[in-house]
């Protein structure tokens, strides 16, 4: 390692020095400059590369003080909590506790390091509090939980250190929101303990510094920014089998055979995917020519904990050849063995691949090692485009926004539940916390008044009282402790979807739900309760890498027995697909306009493009491409907005309704990551393109479609769960996720016919415009190609329409021809566009 220069921060004491030199190591600079930034009392963001120590750059001030004070009070003295370590996985939190035992060990010195998550157990969790450790390392919904605790200014009094690890995963989230909101109560506890942020990937570094820092008055206060010393430069590949590239699909089945043998060749390798259910179909067909009987692994958030902590354990003792897995390995787990990364599938971001990236070769010196393997022709273009990024070390990332209102309501909930509190008092440590740091005090007190009451529509009902207020001194407290133990039982900012336990009926037995032989059979993991709406009693589906048979349903179990069925059912979780990034959204426009880019892509790549050029033209980067073209009895609409699924769908359901009310008969639409496909029974190519896209969609037409869709209602629920208004779980038991839709949709209705301007709704509007409807994006899209359309009306289909073309038939619109089905064969389509 390289010895800082001159200039650098002092070096560190005899013992630290003297355990660098027994590794062979010397202190990284910016591990020095975090000790610097420490003795200054400074807040700081620390951006380092996988592999450059990173982690012990966060932890080395906290070690070097408490080394001091070992030394100074002796072996009896009285453990006080100085760090408080902050991680988005629990798994994380269990691995770094691990590895800081190492240099403790080693260094001899005398501290106590503990982990607190959801799985600690009570017992432990309360010596926690009357005795708490040196470093506790833990999650944001602890944090939260800790505030709405009593007595929190003994436990946090004499903290010294917060450190926030993977700051660039919490940060924009609602998650994010929680632990800005915990840190601004425990600031307020322990005001001098400063904050470290810890990165591999931060786009915004401006925005993160402001996240970390305290905020106060009108101007922004930011850390202190730290970076590390580059590493390696990865090396990234792209496979391209011999075989013809699919138009369309996301199975990478075409590519499993050369996967194998990547597989083969590697120590241990982690085939990352996007979805779940892509996960399990990945495992399946792997497995269907796993001749060589290497141990493969599955790994995925609806397995149960046990299979997850099994397969990690596995990875850990060197016994895996290859893992499965989803974003539930994305973050930083140091699994030493790991010497490649496949990801199947476009990584949809520049910022999640280097992630990936980081998790093979956890070692600053050497290169990581990835292969991209394309499911389709329009990801081939994704992955070139994210292989370049890489290479530039461009990075992308969602935008740090404020704070949500259902997540403020939660945390006030939270603060009334531990010690009483001044609204004055409450408002102003609220707005320490960057993401409310602008929040308006009308909006505020519209929040407190709904905790406290539910708001004029539902004040009335006793149950949605959950604050009082004291006439003796103006302090809120929970209403009583009942309503504070419901509330700490539901904390939290993450709302999965209603989810079934997949459960092996006891001894394989076929019974009906109700009989004995259903009850308490092993769990495999969760699916969700809309997939098991739709099996009957004997079909199949791959589950936890297994054939399963349906076998019915409880309240809360979907019960199964095993099967050796050939042709199951895959599962299939809502929210599992990525977004594709605006960053390599872009890049892949530009790819595609420019032919002299063209010789980085395969032949067949080429030959897709360059026929597209002749036939129509190539989108280019500032306009949008608007394709019109008959095809049996029904007339198309394809354009190429390249803004990703999300902002497609939500496109697709604004024009169908524009479409309907000019009479040109839409009968559905699709949408992919890169294009959005309109069918009609009118002649399309006579619609006016510029006034059908015209950015005032997004006004009233967009009203209306919420107003009559689903959706609203769907996200609404989501606010409900996390504000506190709905409760998931009592003491003893668990709402199912019919019983929380039911509650959820009997207040949505009240709320918008007697206070449409309810704090909630506007928070569930909020939430829909920037996550499942992508407003923000599409609003963008909208304003960049206003005046900027090119119609090109054809004669028959194009060659880029063809993947988009694939998926018809999945989002019928219900208008005047709501029963129109497009079944055609890749090949007829393709054969037709390239002819």
């Amino acid at each position: 390692m390289a010895m800082p220069d001159a200039s650098a921060p002092p070096a560190l004491p005899e013992r630290f020095e003297r355990w660098f030199a027994s590794r062979g190591w010397r202190p990284r600079a910016h591990q020095l400059e975090m000790v610097a930034a420490a003795g200054r009392g400074e807040d700081a963001l620390l951006i380092a590369p996988t592999g450059g120590g990173k982690t012990l750059g966060g932890f080395l001030p906290s070690l070097v003080e408490l080394a001091g004070i070992a030394q100074r009070e002796g072996k009896d003295r009285e453990h006080r909590l100085h760090t408080l370590y902050v991680s988005p996985l629990k798994a994380l939190s269990q691995d770094v506790a691990r590895n800081l035992m190492t240099p403790v060990a080693e260094m001899g010195l005398d501290l106590r390091i503990e982990t607190r998550t959801g799985d600690t157990p009570a017992s432990k969790r309360t010596r926690q509090r009357q005795r708490p450790p040196d470093i506790l390392l833990t999650t944001p919904e602890q944090i939260a939980l800790f505030c709405a605790q009593e007595n929190a200014q003994a436990f946090f009094g004499d903290l010294k250190a917060v450190i926030v690890d993977e700051v660039h995963a919490l940060a924009p989230s609602k998650r994010g929101d929680l632990l800005a909101l915990g840190l601004a109560a425990i600031g307020r506890y322990a005001p001098q303990a400063r904050r470290i942020g810890l990165s591999a990937t931060v786009k915004d570094v401006e925005g993160h510094a402001r996240w970390l820092a305290r905020q106060a008055g009108e101007d922004a206060r930011f850390a202190t920014v730290v970076r590390g010393e580059g590493g390696a430069r990865p090396e990234v590949t792209i496979l391209t089998p011999q075989d013809r590239i699919p138009w369309a699909g996301h199975s990478g089945r075409h590519a499993i055979a050369a996967v194998y043998e990547e597989i083969k060749r590697a120590k241990l390798s982690l085939i990352f995917v996007n979805t779940r259910s892509q996960a399990e179909m990945v495992f399946q067909l792997l497995w269907s020519i796993n001749d060589d009987n290497l141990p493969i692994a599955l790994h995925h958030g609806s397995l149960s904990v046990e299979q997850r902590r099994k397969v990690e354990s596995a990875m850990a003792a060197g016994v895996l050849k290859a893992v499965v897995c989803t974003s539930t390995l994305d973050l930083g787990i140091d699994w030493g063995d790991v010497d490649l990364v496949l990801q199947m599938g476009a990584p949809k971001g520049s910022a999640r691949l280097i992630q990936r990236l980081g998790r093979a070769n956890h070692r600053l010196d050497e290169p990581s090692k990835a292969i991209l393997v394309p499911t389709n022709r329009f990801e081939h273009l994704e992955c070139t485009a994210a292989k370049e990024a890489v290479a530039e070390n461009a990075l992308d990332g969602e935008p740090l926004r404020a704070g949500a209102l259902d997540v403020l309501a939660q945390h006030v909930m939270g603060r009334g539940c531990g010690d009483p509190f001044l609204a004055d008092e409450l408002f102003e440590e609220v707005t320490a916390a960057a993401p409310y740091a602008h929040l308006p005090r009308e909006t505020f007190d519209r929040v407190l008044e709904f905790v406290a009451s539910g708001g004029y529509a539902l004040g009335t009902y006793d149950r949605f009282r959950r604050l009082v207020r004291s006439k003796a001194d103006g302090r809120y407290r929970a209403r009583n402790r009942d309503v504070a133990q419901r509330h700490r039982l539901n904390i939290g900012a993450i709302v999965e979807s209603p989810m079934l336990n997949v459960r092996l009926v006891r001894g394989g037995e076929r019974s009906a739900p109700s009989s004995p032989h259903t009850r308490g059979g092993k769990l495999l993991g969760q699916v969700e309760e809309w997939f098991a709406d739709q099996l009957s009693p004997g079909d199949t589906f791959v589950f936890a890498g297994q054939m399963l048979r349906f076998e019915g349903v409880t309240a809360t179990d979907c019960l199964v027995s095993r099967s050796a069925a050939e042709a199951p059912k895959i599962p299939s979780w809502q929210g599992g697909k990525f977004p594709l990034s605006t960053y390599l959204a872009a890049r892949v426009r530009d790819l595609v306009h420019d032919p002299q880019s063209w010789h980085r892509l395969p032949g067949q790549i080429r030959e897709w493009l360059e026929i597209q050029r002749q036939r129509s033209i190539l989108p280019a980067p500032d306009r949008l491409l608007v394709e019109t073209f008959p095809r049996g009895n029904r007339h198309y609409l394809v354009c190429y907005p390249f803004e990703g699924r999300l902002a497609h769908q939500t496109l697709g359901m604004l024009l169908t309704r524009r479409l309907e009310r000019a009479g040109f008969k839409p009968m559905g639409f699709v949408a992919n990551e890169y294009a959005l496909s309109v069918w009609a029974l009118e002649d399309l190519s006579k619609a006016d393109m510029a006034e059908l896209f015209a950015q005032d969609m997004l006004g009233d037409d967009l009203d209306a479609w919420l107003a009559e869709s689903a959706l609203m209602a769907r996200t609404f629920r989501t606010c409900a769960v996390i504000s506190g208004l709905i409760e998931r779980r009592f003491p003893g038991s668990e709402k199912t996720g019919r019983q929380v839709t039911f509650s959820a949709d009997l207040i949505y209705n009240v709320l918008r016919e007697h206070e449409p301007d309810h704090i909630l709704l506007q928070a569930a509007w909020e939430d829909a415009g920037s996550g499942l409807l992508d407003i923000r994006r599409l609003s963008a899209a909208l304003a960049r190609f206003a005046g900027r359309i090119d119609h090109m009306a054809l004669d028959r289909i194009s060659p880029l329409a063809v993947p988009v073309m694939l998926e018809i038939g999945r989002e019928p619109v219900h208008g005047e021809a709501q029963d129109a089905v497009l079944e055609d064969a890749a090949g007829d389509l393709a054969a037709e566009a390239m002819a």
